[in-house]
């Protein structure tokens, strides 16, 4: 293993640490925001080196990524609101149709929306990176997700594994 795959996995391991105790706290959702800008910082970052980006490059993507992410971000907390109506909606006695039938609507437009912006973003990224650029960055999203869902993955071991009794 590699010492970037070791820094990332630790990496990772403290920012999902960091998620699963979170959620256990009183102030959860502002905890996973922190969470959430850290990973999106680690991100950066490590494409930074994956992509050997420029300087140059750096100031004209890091901007738009910071945006576009940002707006993803609004989309998805709206769209968490618009899916737990649904749900309320749903579990209601006498659900009203109409009213699961727009908040579907609203939901698919959402999702949309956020591929809309990951559209957006590789068409920016394919104008402004080199073609071996493009390719790197292609692999390190491939990577850096499967890494991260590993990670996930052991946390999510760690937290449902019952704690090894000693014997006396």
């Amino acid at each position: 293993m590699t010492r970037k795959k070791i820094v990332l996995l630790f990496s990772s391991l403290m920012l999902l640490g960091g998620l699963t105790f979170s959620s256990t706290q009183p102030n959860g959702w502002q905890n996973r925001q922190r969470v959430r800008e850290n990973l999106f910082t680690l991100r950066l970052l490590r494409m930074t080196q994956a992509l050997d980006l420029t300087e140059d490059q750096t100031a004209r993507i890091y901007p738009v990524i910071n945006r576009i992410e940002k707006q993803k971000l609004e989309i998805q907390k709206q769209m968490s609101a618009d899916i737990a109506d649904l749900r309320r909606l749903v579990n209601e006695q006498a659900p009203r149709e109409a009213e699961i039938d727009s908040k579907n609507k609203e939901i698919k437009a959402a999702r949309e929306s956020i591929r809309a912006k990951d559209i957006e973003l590789d068409e920016f990224l394919e104008k402004n990176l080199t073609t071996v650029q493009r390719a790197r960055y292609l692999l390190f999203q491939i990577e850096f997700y499967r890494v991260l869902n590993d990670s996930l993955d052991r946390v999510r071991m760690m937290r449902n594994k019952p704690s090894p009794r000693i014997k006396k």
